[in-house]
């Protein structure tokens, strides 16, 4: 069992752009999913799929890499919020990261979103990672 499953996503993640996978398999939860769709959406990883296998189910990650330098669109994966020390932030206080340039994952009680996407509504919560 998994005390951090968000961890293990990050490190699968971390790990198979190390190597230069094009495609990670990683057991599906709700939670990663959302943070999945999020990445998708901001432009970080190339596809996805949602694969119902199993009682779990699997979700299939396409990376992304610049097709002249080979490098990755993921430069850095870090997580934040942790099972024993937990960060929160208000809507008012949300952390940037390389001066808005990278993204904040936050869980807010509105769904997962971006730092920007909270502060538009006007939410706060917990926050994830930090991706560039």
């Amino acid at each position: 069992m998994l005390t951090d499953p968000i961890a293990d996503y990050l490190t699968r993640l971390r790990n198979a752009i190390k190597a230069k996978h094009r495609v990670v398999e990683i057991p599906a939860s709700n939670i990663k999913k959302e943070i999945t769709k999020v990445l998708f959406d901001k432009g970080y990883i190339q596809s996805y799929k949602f694969d119902e296998v199993g009682p779990q189910g699997v979700i299939k990650i396409a990376l992304k890499y610049n097709p002249v330098t080979k490098q990755s669109a993921i430069v850095k994966l870090e997580r934040v919020s942790k099972p024993g020390l937990r960060k929160y932030s208000g809507s008012s206080t949300l952390p940037r990261v390389l001066g808005g340039l990278g993204t904040v994952i936050i869980s807010t009680s509105k769904g997962v979103m971006t730092d920007k996407e909270a502060k538009t509504l006007n939410v706060g919560g917990e926050v994830l990672c930090f991706v560039y």
